[in-house]
């Protein structure tokens, strides 16, 4: 195989139901060549999912040219992997860093895999140029998080098992959630609303990327949210866990691309779920109108007056008939 430039990097996405990997062109954020994928093998147990990666690197780099990062469904604390959801149980406690080294004879870089795709979004994707902090969401089986700060990633965040009405919120408000439960993107984008201003009173973001499948229809249910941070929907999906990977791989070994030439811009349009400056409509009120008061109790109180006024009406005439006589007698 002709050797590679210098600006590739091997990005490795582990899930639950397939492993895939790709060479990524650094200064782009593109694949360089296909992508290839292998399922994951079952029970997914760290020798065997190893196994497999090592499989995906003999595929594209046999001769050990290039920066490897690996993301996996979990935190990662030094090497280490304290809990895993979407594997095998058996992964709790294994030193990564020291597994996959063994296996394919060189060093890897492991990152959570939300960590990864976030990363890969500010750098290259929807969130490319914007200051401050950036929350990037995957909305899937659960809820994945990312921070980052002015181009600096806050790894392990787990922003999806924050607590929402005794729960945690990944229950609440993932896309299974709102496929399990059949709800309308209204009823679901209630939800998010309620999660979304809860982050934003503890971070105060500069802006929100919403990722995962479900983003493809962002224009469902984006609108329906209102939040005082911008909401944009990702750009890369199912590239961005693969492109983070091999960038933060590289940045690691000191090999980070110097110029990155990233998405173009969307139509201002598509670019936002809603305008977070943009006002709110209302309906005028007309001033000096009154509406017709149809309920029952109006009905009650209208027929009420109409007898208090026939009442008022009896009670005079009597008063002019007994007065009428009085002077019949005195005459």
């Amino acid at each position: 195989m002709a050797a590679y430039p210098s600006n590739i990097a091997l990005g490795i996405d582990i899930g639950g139901s397939g492993i895939k990997g790709a060479p990524v062109d650094l200064e782009t954020g593109t694949f360089f060549a296909p992508r290839h994928r292998i399922p994951t093998p079952q029970p997914a147990t760290p020798e065997a999912v190893a196994a497999t990666v090592a499989e995906l690197v003999q595929h594209f780099d046999p001769d050990g040219e290039l920066p490897i990062g690996i993301d996996l469904p979990a935190p990662i604390l030094d090497g280490v992997i304290p809990s895993m959801a979407n594997l095998d149980k058996s992964w709790a406690g294994v030193n990564g860093d020291e597994l996959f080294a063994n296996v394919l004879g060189r060093p890897v870089t492991l990152v959570n895999d939300a960590d990864a795709a976030g990363y890969a979004e500010v750098r290259y994707g929807a969130a490319v140029g914007r200051s401050g902090l950036t929350i990037v969401l995957t909305l899937g089986t659960g809820i994945g998080s990312a921070l980052v700060v002015n181009d600096v990633l806050v790894p392990n965040t787990e922003l999806g098992h924050v607590e929402l009405d005794g729960y945690d919120a990944e229950t609440r408000a993932s896309s299974a959630v709102y496929e399990r439960e059949k709800l309308s993107y209204k009823q679901w984008a209630k939800r998010l609303q309620r999660y979304l201003s809860y982050l934003e009173g503890l971070f105060f973001p500069s802006v929100f990327i919403i990722g995962g499948g479900i983003s493809r229809k962002s224009e469902k249910f984006l609108p329906l949210i209102d939040t005082r941070a911008p909401l944009i929907p990702a750009r890369l999906l199912n590239t961005a866990g693969i492109v983070g990977s091999a960038l933060l791989a590289a940045e690691a070994v000191g090999r980070a691309p110097g110029t990155i030439t990233p998405l173009p811009p969307l139509p201002e349009k598509a670019d936002e779920g809603r305008k977070a400056d943009a006002p709110r409509r209302t309906k005028a009120k007309k001033v000096g109108s009154r509406k017709k008061n149809t309920s029952k109790a109006g009905k009650f109180t209208s027929e009420s007056n109409k007898g208090n006024r026939s009442k008022q009406s009896s009670t005079s005439k009597k008063d002019k008939v007994k007065k009428a006589k009085k002077k019949q007698k005195k005459a």
